[in-house]
């Protein structure tokens, strides 16, 4: 089963005075849906755009893996378990919050920020923060969450290349760039596809350049 969820029926939050457009997949904040709380792990695919200078000042997080990808920009992060980092273009930042952790997300650049950032339930809440940047990740090697039980896969396919879509029982599909045709469904920036029970499925990506990332969840 194949649902689509289209990027212009995300709900838009964020402060525009600030600098900060947020757009919002599932209940998230205020905002609360009880047909989008979740799906499998993941409980917030949110796409921020920040102007330059604009950011989150210090805030908490507990019992969340927090997963972001860089689309454009870059993004500066620091936390209160001492990691000061800039995360750009094709790098995976990782922050599992454990019992508590606070950080701060800044666009420090002077050109926009954009990031896609994904929220996942561990199976096991609290325990240690910890944290960790991937640098540069290949299109061939999926990011493990085990925390979550779920493994990332980044595809970056040429026009009208074709790409296996996870045989799993859950795979969440959020189309960074670009255009792909998955079944009878067309897929363009920002739209998000929940699949469940995903066998022999394909993307085709329609033009170039394409993003996409796929969570494979095990349930």
């Amino acid at each position: 089963m194949i649902f689509v969820r289209r990027s212009a029926d995300r709900f838009r939050g964020g402060d525009a005075s600030a600098g900060i457009e947020s757009l919002h997949a599932f209940s998230f904040g205020h905002f609360y849906d009880p047909d989008h709380l979740r799906f499998g792990a993941v409980i917030a695919c949110n796409e921020e755009r920040l102007a330059p200078g604009a950011g989150f000042d210090e805030h908490p997080h507990s019992h969340t893996e927090i997963v972001t990808w860089v689309v454009e920009g870059e993004l500066t992060h620091h936390d209160s378990a001492g990691h000061t980092t800039v995360v750009r273009q094709g790098d995976v930042q990782r922050l599992s919050s454990g019992a508590g952790v606070r950080h701060v997300e800044r666009n420090d650049g002077d050109v926009p920020l954009v990031f896609v950032q994904m929220w996942l339930a561990p199976r096991d809440p609290g325990g240690e923060p910890s944290y960790e940047v991937v640098r540069g990740i290949a299109d061939a090697t999926p990011y493990a969450l085990p925390a979550a039980g779920a493994l990332l896969h980044v595809r970056r396919p040429a026009a009208g290349e074709r790409t296996a879509v996870p045989d799993a029982p859950l795979v969440y599909v959020h189309v960074v760039r670009g255009g792909f045709g998955l079944g009878e469904h067309a897929l363009g920036p920002g739209d998000a596809a929940r699949i469940t029970g995903a066998d022999g499925l394909e993307l085709v990506a329609a033009a170039a350049p394409a993003e996409v990332l796929l969570w494979e969840m095990s349930g």
